[in-house]
């Protein structure tokens, strides 16, 4: 149950970290506003996911 815990949260911090970057990126070189205003709300988005998923998490584990 640990490990799928962990997971769940790693794999949602790593879905906020990749949008991030590539939302970056694509700043950073001059693209598309409307791509890089997209990565950005989806990055606003995982971030909530990933703390509910932390928060359920916790709440779960401390039972």
């Amino acid at each position: 149950m640990e490990f799928l815990s962990k997971g769940l949260i790693g794999v949602a911090l790593a879905a906020v970290v990749i949008v991030l970057l590539l939302g970056l990126y694509n700043m950073m070189r001059g693209g598309d506003s409307n791509r890089s205003q997209k990565l950005m709300r989806w990055r606003v988005i995982l971030q909530f996911v990933a703390i509910v998923v932390a928060m359920a998490v916790l709440y779960f584990t401390s039972r």
